[in-house]
């Protein structure tokens, strides 16, 4: 028995506190990988669309399946897609993207605000995949940070690449972004631009766990702001969690785990939560699960109700 679980502790709830166990079956494993399995399936599958409609000339109806890159695309010829971070920068210098890129923008904002802000970081991005894999060896290797640095300081090199596109009439972040770099590199051959990856893979290894994501990326940042009011949230039901501490330890962005303030708001409401569902695989009580937001704030207001009335009695 692990050693873990032969603790006596008590959560506040009243409950003895149980720590995560990776089941011993293949269709427990598979119940723990879930989330990932399908993030991976997502990444690869946009990855795979782009990478056969330039090099297989993949059609659907004559017309091509997705043609572009993760800045502006186009899907079976009629559908235009934008990300509104990159059509934001090139509206700084003072250019006016066409009508069919803005309207691509309008959508992604409006699905990434409906689903949930930084979604997008954990299914979408490629690089994504090069960071889970520098998280996993580190944890492997038990490699510690070479620093501590602040996680706000993203939404300062957010502010920074806003002002340099308008300073220097270029896209700043688009001129050096390695998810740019490593999605041109997997779909038209491989370049120079793998050394940025690379470089991003050894910080986020050796020098600051999720360095990249988790502190740097301004594009993360950008989604995190909009993610504020996205519907899609991880409800926290507070009577079943009893603090053991396992949705932390896996989650690139533990500060978001803030106990009290789920308990309040039932559910992660912070922006900065990349919906990967990595919590929720881990927990052993179910106190996590991915829901609507108007449908936790309507069992919310019975419960706050029902607690005031018993502080009145």
């Amino acid at each position: 028995m692990n050693d873990k679980q032969q603790s006596v502790r008590l959560g506040p709830n009243g409950k003895p506190v149980r720590y995560f166990v990776m089941p011993d079956s293949l269709s427990g494993k598979l119940q723990v990988w879930r989330y990932l399995l399908l993030r991976r399936a997502v990444q690869l599958g946009l990855l795979l669309l782009f990478f056969g409609t330039v090099n297989w000339d993949w059609k659907i109806a004559e017309q091509p399946v997705l043609t572009g890159n993760l800045s502006s695309s186009e899907l079976l010829g009629f559908l235009p897609l934008a990300d509104p971070f990159a059509v934001l920068q090139i509206m700084l210098t003072r250019q006016i993207p066409q009508q069919e890129v803005l309207i691509g923008a309008a959508i992604i904002l409006a699905a990434v605000a409906l689903i949930g802000g930084r979604t997008w970081c954990a299914w979408v991005c490629p690089l994504n995949m090069v960071t889970d894999l520098a998280a996993w060896t580190r944890r492997r290797l038990g490699i510690k940070d070479v620093f501590i640095l602040s996680r706000q300081i993203r939404y300062t090199v957010l502010a920074l690449t806003l002002f340099l596109s308008a300073l220097t009439g270029v896209a700043a972040f688009e001129w050096i972004s390695p998810i740019s770099m490593l999605h041109r590199e997997l779909i038209y051959g491989i370049g120079a631009g793998w050394i940025a990856v690379i470089g991003v893979f050894l910080f986020d290894l050796f020098i600051l766990r999720n360095g990249w994501c988790g502190h740097l990326c301004p594009l993360g940042a950008f989604y995190a702001v909009i993610g504020k009011v996205a519907l899609l949230r991880i409800a926290f039901d507070t009577p079943t969690c009893t603090h053991c501490g396992e949705c932390a330890k896996i989650c690139p962005e533990p500060q978001v785990l803030n106990i009290k303030a789920a308990s309040v708001a039932g559910m992660i409401a912070s922006g900065e939560c990349t919906n990967c569902g990595r919590c929720i695989a881990v927990c052993p009580e179910d106190t996590l699960k991915f829901d609507l937001r108007h449908h936790i704030q309507n069992q919310q207001v019975p419960n706050t109700t029902e607690s005031q009335q018993r502080r009145a009695a």
